[in-house]
């Protein structure tokens, strides 16, 4: 997991990325669906700025996520796991909104960035 913020801010913003392309969104789609500039919404997701608790909550119901992984991201919130990430690989295996090759896709990302290749 990242421990700078510049660290947290990079991974936050390459999540948003990576799950906007998931659900096969624009940065367009996905500001107007989360009414945030697509702007702003682009530098976010190159790490460029820090967003808001409101930003988060509003591109979090864009995704369809919860909230709180967002704010968990940006070190707002604790962890509830014990880091070492088989939670997040169960929730990507147990989504049924995402394709086998999705899913695949989705955990070799998480894997390359917490380094558990």
């Amino acid at each position: 997991m990242p421990t700078s913020d510049d660290d947290k801010l990079g991974y936050l913003g390459q999540y948003i990325r990576a799950q906007r392309q998931l659900n096969q969104l624009s940065i367009r789609g996905l500001a107007k669906m989360a009414a945030v500039s697509d702007s702003y919404l682009s530098q976010v997701e190159r790490g460029n700025y820090r967003p808001s608790a409101e930003f988060l909550a509003n591109v979090a119901k864009g995704l369809e996520i919860s909230p709180d992984e967002l704010f968990r991201m940006s070190g707002w919130l604790g962890d509830d796991e014990s880091g070492d990430g088989p939670g997040v690989i169960e929730a990507v295996t147990r989504d049924t909104r995402l394709t086998d090759s999705q899913k695949s896709a989705l955990i070799q990302l998480y894997r390359s960035m917490v380094g558990d290749e």
